[in-house]
C-alpha cells in the first residue's frame, strides 16, 4: 500500500492527495485485511483442484462423486450470496463478515480432518455458506474504509485483481501444499489466516450502520433456492446433458422461483434485491460482461489444468506454477487501471480487454499433442491475465456506481452471484462442447471446439460492452463511478 501514499495530484494520477486524512493509515490496514479475506474466499473455489487425484486415493471417492469436492463449495457460495448481502445491509456488514469468516475458517479445519467423502463434501458446502455470508460485505467494507476517492479507486482495483487472480493463485497454492505436504493442507492453510483476519478486523475496520426494517423472508428463500436450483442444474450438465429431465427440471424450478422473487421484490417495502439495481442498463450490461468473462476464464482453468497434467506431464506444483502468468498479469494491470479509467473510461477498457480475450482463447484452441507450454500455453494465459485485470475494475465500478450506502451489500452480493453463476455456466457449456468431440483415452480431441466456445463467450462480452456501456459523461467523471454517493463518505467518516 505504500505506493498509494504518493504526493501526486489525485485527479491526475489516481493516487492519494498530498494531505492525507488523519485515518489514512488505519484505513489502508483495514483495506489490506479485508482483501486478504477476499483472496482466501475466492481461491478456495480452485485450491483443491490439483489435489483431487490424491483426495480420491485417500478417501475413496467414486469417479462421479469426486466432482462434489468442488461443486459443494460453488453451489453453497453461489446460492447464498444474495442472502448474505442483504444480511450485511440489515445486521451490519462487519458483523456478517466476521460471522461468515468464522464459519469458513471452522469448516476449513473440519474439512482438512475429514475421514470420509461425506464429511469432506459437507464441510466444503458449509465453507461455501460461510463465504457467502462474508463475501458480499467485502466491497461495502472496502468503500467505507477508504478515506477518499483515490483510495477507493485503488481498493476497487485491488479487489478486482484479487477476485480475478484468486482462481489461478488457488491452483498454484494447491499444487505447492499438495506436493510438499498433503491435500489436507489445501484446507488447513485457511485456518491461521482466518484467525489472524478475525483478530484484526474489528481493530482496523469500522462497523457500518444497521438499516432498520422488516426482513424479506420470501425474497431470501426464493433468491437462495432459485440460485441453488440454477447452479445445481448447470453443475450437472456435463454428466447428464443439457436436455435431460434433471437439467430442464432444475432450470424450470429455478426460473419459477426467481419470477416469484421478482414479484415479491416489487411489492415488499424492504426487498432483498432493490428493483432499481436491475433497472439500470449500464449495470445490467456490466453484470452480463462479468458473467461471460468469468465463465470463459473458469473453462480455461478447467481444461488447461488437465492439458498440463495429462499431455505435458506436469505435476501438481508445476501445474499451479503454469498459471502464474495469469496472476501476475492481473496484478500488474491492477496497478494502472485506476489511471486508465480516468483516461479511457469503462467502456473502452472493457472493449480492449474482451477483444484481447478473444485472441487468447482462439490461440489456445490450436494446442495439440506436440505443443509446448512456452509455445502454446504461456502466451494465451498471460493475455487472459492482462485482459481480465483490465476488465474487472471498470466493471466493478460500473456495478457499484450510484448505489446508496444502505444497498451496497445487496449490490455486492448481486455482483458476486453473477460471478459464481457465470463460472458455472462457463464450465458447464465448455465441458459439454468438449465432451461432444472427445475421444476416450485422449485429451486433445474436443479442445479446439471448447476453446473456440470460450472465445465466443468473450466475443459476446465485447458486443454487450459495446452496446450497453456507452459513455454519457467525460472519462474523468467515469472514474468517480467507483465512489459511492456522498452519504457513503459521511458514513465512512
Amino acid at each position: 500500500m505504500s505506493s498509494a501514499l504518493s504526493t501526486r495530484p489525485a485527479h491526475a494520477s489516481g493516487d492519494l492527495p498530498a494531505d492525507l486524512p488523519a485515518n489514512a493509515g488505519r484505513a489502508a490496514t483495514g483495506i489490506a485485511i479485508v482483501l486478504v479475506a477476499q483472496l482466501m474466499l475466492v481461491l478456495d473455489a480452485t485450491v483443491v483442484n490439483v489435489a483431487l487425484p490424491r483426495i480420491d486415493t485417500d478417501l475413496g471417492f467414486g469417479p462421479a462423486s469426486l466432482s462434489w469436492v468442488l461443486n459443494a463449495y460453488t453451489l453453497a457460495f453461489g446460492g447464498l450470496l444474495l442472502l448474505g448481502g442483504r444480511l450485511g445491509d440489515v445486521r451490519g456488514r462487519l458483523r456478517m463478515f466476521e460471522i461468515g469468516l468464522s464459519m469458513f475458517t471452522l469448516f476449513s479445519l473440519l474439512g482438512g480432518l475429514a475421514q470420509t467423502p461425506t464429511q469432506l463434501v459437507l464441510a466444503r458446502a458449509l465453507q461455501g455458506a460461510g463465504a457467502a455470508m462474508a463475501a458480499p460485505s467485502v466491497l461495502a467494507l472496502l468503500t467505507t474504509s477508504a478515506p477518499d476517492e483515490a483510495a477507493r479507486n485503488r481498493a476497487l482495483a485491488l479487489f478486482g485483481a484479487v477476485s480475478s487472480a484468486g482462481a489461478s493463485i488457488g491452483l498454484l497454492l494447491g499444487g505447492v501444499v499438495t506436493d510438499l505436504g498433503s491435500w489436507r493442507w489445501t484446507l488447513f492453510i485457511n485456518v491461521p489466516i482466518g484467525i489472524v483476519v478475525l483478530l484484526l478486523a474489528r481493530r482496523f475496520v469500522s462497523e457500518t450502520n444497521r438499516r432498520p426494517g422488516r426482513f424479506d423472508v420470501v425474497g431470501a428463500v426464493t433468491a437462495t433456492l432459485g440460485a441453488v436450483a440454477i447452479v445445481w442444474s448447470l453443475i450437472g450438465t456435463p454428466e447428464h446433458g443439457w436436455l435431460s429431465v434433471r437439467t430442464i427440471g432444475g432450470f424450470v424450478v429455478g426460473v419459477a422461483l426467481l419470477l416469484v422473487l421478482g414479484r415479491t421484490e416489487v411489492r415488499h417495502p424492504h426487498p432483498l434485491v432493490q428493483p432499481h439495481l436491475v433497472r439500470n442498463r449500464r449495470r445490467i450490461g456490466a453484470l452480463a460482461v462479468m458473467a461471460l468473462v468469468i465463465g470463459a476464464n473458469f473453462s480455461m482453468f478447467f481444461l488447461v489444468v488437465q492439458y498440463d497434467e495429462r499431455v505435458l506431464g506436469f505435476g501438481p506444483f508445476e501445474t499451479g506454477l503454469a498459471f502464474l502468468p495469469f496472476s501476475l498479469g492481473v496484478f500488474a494491470m491492477s496497478r494502472v487501471t485506476p489511471r486508465l479509467l480516468a483516461v479511457l473510461g469503462a467502456r473502452t477498457m472493457v472493449m480492449i480487454g474482451t477483444s484481447a480475450l478473444v485472441v487468447g482463447f482462439a490461440w489456445l484452441s490450436q494446442i495439440g499433442t506436440t505443443s509446448s507450454y512456452l509455445g502454446s500455453v504461456f502466451g494465451p494465459v498471460l493475455i487472459a491475465g492482462l485482459s481480465t485485470g483490465l476488465i474487472f475494475m471498470p466493471i466493478t465500478a460500473t456495478v457499484l456506481g450510484g448505489v446508496e450506502p444502505e444497498h451496497a451489500g445487496s449490490a455486492s452480493g448481486l455482483l458476486q452471484t453473477t460471478q459464481q453463476l457465470g463460472g458455472s455456466v462457463g464450465v458447464a457449456a465448455i465441458v459439454s462442447v468438449y465432451a461432444t468431440g472427445a475421444v476416450p483415452g485422449q485429451f486433445v480431441p474436443g479442445v479446439e471446439a471448447a476453446f473456440l466456445t470460450s472465445a465466443t463467450f468473450a466475443l459476446v462480452a465485447l458486443v454487450v460492452a459495446t452496446t450497453t456501456l456507452r459513455q454519457r459523461r467525460a472519462p474523468e467523471e467515469l472514474a468517480r463511478a467507483a465512489e459511492p454517493e456522498s452519504e457513503l463518505v459521511a458514513e465512512a467518516a
